[in-house]
């Protein structure tokens, strides 16, 4: 519930006003029960216990990268689901990479979280949950948040915007819109729905291909919207909002990497606020793509940034604990 609405609930059952905030600032610590507000009556917490539950994500299984201490989660939720979530450790802090869904619908060919199709849509609570359960794990303050898991963030449009609210309020985890990141394999009309938010956040793009033919391969997504159409909005987006665009390129050895794709993608970028971020795929063991060889990377990245297009090459992180989303819970399923 956003603060407004709890704080209705809680004098609506007849109870001095700032016990919602007590309740509300306790839902933020990450607690599991209400027996763990100290400071309300009991007479209170029974009652709340009565109407109401608690969003928890329980640890199920936990790997740590040894290589760069990044932190591989996989959670239940209180119907027994599994979900996934990485934290990973910059100079800048620390980010959170969460799921929005258990499962996803949207089939892309080299992301492992779809093979194992969809299930259903997380709450604003669950992906909450996710944040709170690292911090407490972890005994850490996240600083950034990536929507960027399992699941498509805009297929799960408006728990995702309940979310965004949530997460970034004064009075909740306060972690502000500039330091938050949605990745959408682009779902056009939620794009244009996104824009009237105004959010100050930044948009991530999966675009993966240059042209129709390579992207709907890979992407049954672009049979819908093709990438034209996609462009169309995202530049509509970065117009309305003034905000850049990131776009996702998974680079796979032999698909996509070639200079003629990189001179094809400029061309379609030519004149957009925009940053184009190059990822050597992971390796999904359900699939035969590999990354691209380095000196394809190189080359690549090059051809952009001659042609007047803002690249950088990601580094990887957490590849020996399956941190692609995923990964984890498909052996554990198994």
């Amino acid at each position: 519930m956003y603060y407004s609405e709890l704080k209705a609930e809680i004098t609506a059952l007849g109870f001095p006003e700032y016990r919602a905030k007590q309740v509300f600032e306790w839902l933020n610590k990450g607690i599991k029960s209400f027996d763990e507000m100290s400071n309300l009556p009991k007479a209170i917490r029974e009652e709340l216990k009565k109407i109401y539950y608690i969003s928890v994500a329980i640890l199920e299984k936990k790997q740590i990268s040894d290589y760069d201490s990044t932190v591989k989660y996989l959670f239940s939720l209180t119907d027994g689901e599994l979900i996934e979530s990485v934290v990973m450790k910059y100079h800048h802090g620390y980010s959170i990479c969460i799921s929005t869904q258990v499962g996803c619908k949207m089939g892309c060919s080299f992301c492992a979280t779809g093979k194992g199709g969809f299930i259903r849509n997380l709450s604003a609570s669950e992906m909450l949950a996710q944040i709170e359960a690292a911090q407490s794990d972890l005994k850490i303050r996240i600083s950034n948040i990536v929507l960027m898991g399992m699941g498509e963030p805009l297929d799960n449009y408006d728990n995702v915007l309940r979310f965004l609210h949530l997460v970034s309020a004064d009075c909740g985890l306060n972690i502000g819109m500039r330091h938050i990141s949605l990745s959408t394999c682009g779902l056009v009309d939620k794009i244009y729905e996104l824009s009237k938010e105004n959010l100050q956040l930044t948009l991530s793009i999966s675009l993966h291909a240059p042209n129709d033919a390579i992207r709907s391969k890979t992407m049954p997504v672009n049979k819908k919207y093709p990438i034209d159409t996609l462009l169309k909005a995202c530049r509509y987006y970065t117009k309305t909002t003034g905000r850049r665009i990131s776009f996702e390129y998974a680079m796979i050895d032999g698909v996509n990497d070639s200079d003629e794709c990189a001179a094809e993608l400029a061309s379609k970028l030519k004149g957009m606020l925009c940053h184009v971020n190059l990822i050597p795929v992971n390796s999904v063991t359900e699939t035969n793509y590999r990354k691209s060889k380095k000196d394809r990377l190189v080359s690549f990245c090059n051809i952009l940034q001659k042609k007047g297009i803002t690249a950088t090459v990601r580094r990887t992180l957490g590849a020996d604990i399956d941190a692609a989303c995923g990964q984890l819970r498909g052996k554990y399923s198994n």
